[in-house]
């Protein structure tokens, strides 16, 4: 898939990984508002979206999530956005997520094991006060 890239172009790329980390919400929505893809995937199956909420960026996950970014990308590892920010105990990612259509239970490490797993119940409770 990467083939016909340069490597200038294999590093923009990479460096689209390094903002939504950092959560330079500006330069990463540029880039995307650019023609970026808003699920860009890196080699362990990350998104933007799953590292900005992994690294607790709830600016950076509203951006994307306006953008179309898809909340129920799972990665290598068996973790979704929604997951990632349930652990950071990020409540305002969190209910971003699940605005945006999130699921709880998506995933071999849902948010809601996630939850459970780490004995968080103010997040539990706002996984399963969507429920019904």
């Amino acid at each position: 898939m990467t083939s016909g890239l340069t490597q200038e172009e294999l590093g923009f790329l990479q460096s689209m990984f390094d903002l939504a980390r950092a959560g330079d919400t500006e330069r990463l929505v540029e880039a995307v508002d650019a023609g970026v893809p808003v699920n860009l995937t890196n080699g362990s199956g990350d998104t933007l979206l799953i590292l900005a909420a992994y690294h607790n960026h709830p600016d950076a996950v509203a951006a994307l999530l306006e953008r179309g970014a898809d909340t129920g990308r799972v990665n290598d590892r068996g973790q979704t956005a929604l997951g990632a920010a349930v652990f950071r105990r990020s409540e305002r990612s969190v209910t971003l997520l699940l605005e945006a259509g999130a699921d709880p239970a998506l995933g071999p490490k849902s948010a809601l094991d996630v939850a459970r797993f780490f004995d968080l119940p103010e997040m539990l409770a706002l996984l399963t006060a969507r429920q019904g």
